[in-house]
């Protein structure tokens, strides 16, 4: 697999598509770093890592409004082949300000308000609403 990060998104994605109450995901701490992010802003329910003999994974639970997921709009910008690095003042807000954009910066990973409060540019991960 050459984009992990892609490949957690898609499950989420492909999950809500169907209502699945939660998936499971192999762990690392930059995907348990976005999951701890996602629960954050209130778009998922809960995060769990659990190991066996030989997988970590992290357990999302996924939230859903009236039948409808909370996570309407997710995409991943940053990809392996074009890196998409930005400055504190060229990270745009996601949705009008309904949404959020995961940035990866020198003091570790957080959304695009809190790198323009920080003044903080780098690596635009994801954007969500």
């Amino acid at each position: 697999m050459t984009d992990p990060i892609a490949d957690m998104l898609n499950r989420i994605r492909n999950a809500q598509a169907v209502l699945l109450p939660f998936i499971d995901v192999p762990y690392s701490n930059l995907k348990y770093r976005i999951a701890e992010i996602l629960l954050k802003q209130e778009v998922i329910k809960k995060i769990e890592k659990k190991h066996n003999k030989t997988k970590r994974i992290i357990k999302i639970t996924l939230k859903y409004k009236d039948n409808q997921p909370a996570i309407t709009h997710l995409v991943r910008i940053s990809k392996p082949g074009k890196r998409i690095y930005a400055s504190s003042k060229k990270i745009k807000s996601s949705k009008g300000g309904n949404g959020f954009i995961i940035v990866s910066t020198p003091k570790g990973l957080m959304i695009d308000r809190e790198a323009r409060q920080q003044n903080l540019g780098g690596e635009v991960i994801a954007e969500i609403s």
